[in-house]
């Protein structure tokens, strides 16, 4: 089978275009799948700049999201048929299966722990659905199981047009929330405001604690959901309503105001959505797969969209990192297998 594949931590050039055995075995909580298509996210990026997660598992296939068909299946699997049309987000970090092959997407093939599958969304086409297992649960993580977001609540969302960004607004909305987010560009603004946004802030012009508290009254936002970290991080502490919910995907800088935060009794979360893979985890991997069929119920009521920016054959791994490190993507980019299937 054709995969990307890398022996050593580096710049794009790791990312090798190479052949490599197909998996053949699957262990009872296991299954085959046939990859139509791989998300590219920034993780990726990350992990094969600094390096893997799990220890010896070079050489190895990066590539977290997939989606495509089940080929075979372990024998405690009971929630998936050979033949059934999934995604899902698992591998690409290192992991190795039960027969010790690498687990990763980017490659026409994979072997996948069954708990983190879900059913296909039936209206979405195997690139849109590859692209959409992590930035969905990253994003539902943090407005739900972290911040518990109600209906009626103020929220900010940093970088409405990124990938996790423009999926965050639309679930804020089903919610029942009012959406504040930060855009770039006027084109990024009008691509907010169709998701629903209700207010949208121009970072590169506007003082965002300054907008948001003219918007709120003086209150502040009972909700903010942080995914650039840093300064923009920290520009939101002024702008935090008494008792409210700041949820950041990346790690607090340390010159935080930590004194206002907790005067202001602000409740700080951190969510990384890998966790369950680096535990290892069932039990978490099947909180996963319930929020990926919980969203596919949106996608097929026509509730939810994941924008896909640009598809690219697997072979151009390369040029699809090099644009996630260029930043200031809207949407996702997908890398495409069995592109002759695809197009009969």
């Amino acid at each position: 089978m054709k995969t990307i594949m890398v022996n050593k931590a580096g710049d794009v050039d790791v990312l090798q275009y190479q052949d490599a055995d197909m998996p053949n075995h699957c262990a009872d909580d296991e299954v085959l799948i046939k990859v139509m298509a791989a998300g590219v996210n920034p993780v990726d990026t990350k992990v094969r700049a600094n390096g893997l997660m799990f220890d010896d598992a070079y050489p190895a296939i990066l590539g977290c999201d997939g989606a495509g068909f089940v080929e075979s299946i372990g024998a405690d699997v009971e929630h998936l048929q050979v033949g059934d049309a999934v995604y899902y987000c698992y591998g690409g970090l290192g992991q190795k299966s039960d027969a010790g092959d690498s687990v990763g997407n980017y490659a026409e093939y994979a072997v996948v722990r069954a708990a983190y599958v879900a059913l296909k969304p039936t209206s979405l086409d195997f690139d849109t659905a590859a692209a959409s297992p992590l930035v969905l649960i990253t994003a539902w993580e943090a407005l739900f199981d972290r911040a518990r977001l109600q209906s009626g609540q103020k929220v900010f969302i940093h970088a409405g047009a990124g990938g996790v960004g423009h999926v965050a607004i639309q679930l804020a909305k089903l919610a029942g929330a009012e959406v504040a987010t930060t855009v770039s560009s006027a084109e990024k603004a009008n691509f907010v405001k169709e998701l629903g946004a209700d207010l949208v802030i121009n970072y590169k012009t506007q003082n965002v604690a300054d907008v948001l508290l003219d918007w709120t009254d003086g209150l502040g936002v009972d909700v903010a959901f942080d995914t650039v970290g840093g300064e923009a991080f920290k520009q939101l502490i002024p702008a935090m309503r008494l008792y409210g919910d700041l949820v950041s995907i990346l790690q607090f800088p340390e010159d935080t105001d930590w004194k206002t935060l907790r005067v202001k009794n602000v409740r700080l979360s951190q969510t990384l959505m890998l966790t369950p893979m680096l535990k290892e985890s069932v039990e978490l991997g099947e909180h996963h797969a319930g929020i990926l069929e919980q969203c596919a119920q949106f996608f097929d009521e026509k509730k939810l969209v994941v924008y896909v920016d640009e598809t690219l054959p697997l072979q151009d791994a390369k040029l699809a990192h090099e644009k996630i490190e260029q930043g200031h993507q809207s949407g996702k980019i997908v890398l495409q297998m069995h592109m002759d299937e695809m197009e009969a």
